[in-house]
C-alpha cells in the first residue's frame, strides 16, 4: 500500500511542477513515506534523515517531509526531536501534499497534517489520473481496520475501515490497464472486508474481470474472519483470479489467537482453507506469523509448527513479536528474547523446507509466467507465475507484458529459472 500511496503522491505533485528524480543530489524536496507495522520504523526515519543532513551539509537544504504511518503515529515527536524535518503528513492526508510543499517553500516550519479524512482523500485523488505504468500494478480498494488485534497499530494510523466505490475503482482499474497493466492487485489493510453499499470484494472482482486486456487479478491482505462464501465462490468462477491466497493466521494456538484478539479459531481457519480447496483444488496459501507473542509457551509454538506442516504454506512470513507503541499488547510482559529467537529460527527452518519441497515439484513442469520486465544489461526477463513465484527466462525478443509457458529447469530459495516452451501437454502444467 505504501508503494501505491507513493505513486499517487507522484501524480499529485506534478500539478505544482515537481517531478521524481533518481538522484538524491538533485532533490529540492525529500519525501520519506513510512510504515509503522514493524519494529524500528522510527529509528529508520532518523537514520535516513541523518544521511540526508550529511549529504546536504554544504548545499541548499531540500524540503524534508515524513509521510505515512510513522508520521501519523509520532508526528509531533518527530518534529520536536529532529529540526531538519519541515513537515509530517499522515496516510489519510496525503491528498494535501501540494499545500504542504507550497507552505514549506514559504519557509513555514514544523507543519503537521495528520487528520483522518479518508473520504476527502479519495475524492481528491479521483481528479488525478493514476499514471503508474507497471505490468503488475496496485489498486487500493479499502483502508483501515476495525478488528483491533492487540498487537497491531493499523487502526491507530490508518483509522476505521473505509471502502471506495466500485464505480471509481473501475475507472482507476481501466486507467491502469490503459497504461499497460496486465495484472492488478487489489489492496487493503483488510481487503476482504471491502463493503460499499452492500457490494463485496467478489462483486468488484466480477466487474474488474470484464476488462478485456486485464489478464490477472490478485488481492491482499485478507482477514480469516471476513472470508465469506461469495469470495470462496469467486475463486471457483473467475479464471482471472489467481490461485494463491495470502491469509494471515499469526499463530497455530487458539490460546494465543484469543490473546491477540484475532476473533477466529484455528478450527474456523482450517474450515475456510477446506472450502477454498474444494472450490479450487489447485489453490495454494501463504501466511504471516508472529513468533514469541507475550504468553506463548513451547506448546503454543509447537501448535504453530503443526499448522504450517498441515497446510504446507508455499510462503510464510514470520517475525519475532515487537511491541508497537500505544497498542494493548505493548503493555504485556514479553517472553525472553533468546527463546523467541530460537523459536523463530526453528520455525523458519521448517517453513523453508516446506517451501523447497513445493518448489521441487515444479522442476520440469510448465508454469504460466507473466513477464514484468527485462533484466538490466542482460538478455533475460523477470516474471511471476500464477502462484507469485519469481521466474527468470532468456529471450531474444521483447516479451514484456506477455504470459509465457515456461518450463522450470532450476530453483533456489527465492527464484526459479526456466525456458520458454512450445511443446506442451496438459499434464506438464504445474498444479
Amino acid at each position: 500500500m505504501n508503494e501505491y500511496d507513493s505513486n499517487r503522491i507522484k501524480d499529485l505533485i506534478k500539478k505544482i511542477n515537481y517531478t521524481p528524480t533518481e538522484s538524491l543530489d538533485e532533490a529540492n524536496c525529500y519525501i520519506l513515506n513510512t510504515c509503522h507495522i514493524r519494529e524500528k520504523a522510527t529509528e529508520k526515519v532518523y537514520h535516513d534523515i541523518g544521511r540526508l543532513k550529511k549529504k546536504f551539509r554544504n548545499k541548499i537544504k531540500p524540503i524534508v517531509i515524513v509521510a505515512g504511518c510513522v508520521a501519523q503515529a509520532e508526528g509531533d515527536i518527530l518534529l520536536k526531536k529532529e529540526k531538519y524535518i519541515d513537515a509530517v503528513i499522515g496516510p489519510q492526508s496525503y491528498h494535501q501534499i501540494n499545500d504542504l510543499i507550497l507552505s514549506a517553500e514559504k519557509n513555514s516550519k514544523h507543519l503537521n497534517f495528520t487528520e483522518f479524512d479518508v473520504v476527502e482523500k479519495f475524492d481528491s485523488l479521483n481528479f488525478f489520473k493514476n499514471s503508474n505504468n507497471k505490468i503488475s500494478s496496485f489498486l487500493t480498494i479499502q483502508e483501515g481496520c476495525d478488528k483491533f488485534c492487540k498487537f497491531c497499530v493499523v487502526p491507530y494510523t490508518r483509522g476505521a475501515e473505509f471502502s471506495r466505490s466500485i464505480k471509481e475503482l473501475i475507472v482507476e482499474a481501466n486507467q491502469l490497464v490503459e497504461n499497460g497493466a496486465k495484472e492488478i492487485t487489489l489492496l487493503g489493510q483488510n481487503v476482504n472486508a471491502y463493503n460499499f453499499k452492500k457490494k463485496r470484494i467478489s462483486d468488484l472482482i466480477y466487474e474488474i474481470s470484464k476488462i478485456k486486456k486485464l489478464l490477472r487479478i490478485r488481492y491482499t491482505t485478507s482477514h480469516p474472519l471476513d472470508f465469506t462464501e461469495d469470495l470462496v465462490e469467486a475463486h471457483k468462477n473467475f479464471t482471472k483470479l489467481m490461485p494463491l491466497i495470502h491469509l494471515p493466521v499469526q499463530s497455530g494456538s487458539n490460546k494465543i489467537l484469543n490473546a491477540m484478539n484475532r476473533k477466529h479459531t484455528i478450527e474456523e481457519y482450517l474450515e475456510t482453507i477446506k472450502k477454498l480447496i474444494k472450490a479450487k483444488p489447485n489453490i495454494k496459501f501463504s501466511s504471516d506469523f508472529i513468533i514469541g507473542y507475550p504468553g506463548e509457551t513451547q506448546d503454543d509454538f509447537e501448535q504453530t509448527l503443526k499448522l504450517i506442516k498441515k497446510i504446507e504454506f508455499i510462503n510464510s512470513y514470520s517475525y519475532i513479536y515487537s511491541a508497537r507503541p500505544g497498542t494493548p499488547a505493548s503493555f504485556l510482559q514479553a517472553i525472553k528474547l533468546d527463546e523467541a529467537k530460537k523459536r523463530l529460527k526453528l520455525f523458519q527452518n521448517n517453513a523453508d523446507k516446506i517451501k523447497l519441497k513445493y518448489k521441487k515439484t515444479l522442476i520440469n513442469k510448465i508454469s504460466k509466467v507473466l513477464i514484468e520486465n527485462k533484466v538490466k544489461n542482460e538478455n533475460k526477463y523477470f516474471g511471476r507465475d500464477e502462484y507469485f513465484n519469481s521466474v527468470i527466462v532468456k529471450s531474444d525478443n521483447n516479451i514484456v507484458g506477455q504470459i509465457k509457458d515456461v518450463q522450470i529447469l532450476q530453483i533456489n530459495t527465492n527464484t526459479m529459472f526456466g525456458e520458454i516452451s512450445s511443446n506442451i501437454n496438459q499434464k506438464d502444467y504445474a498444479a
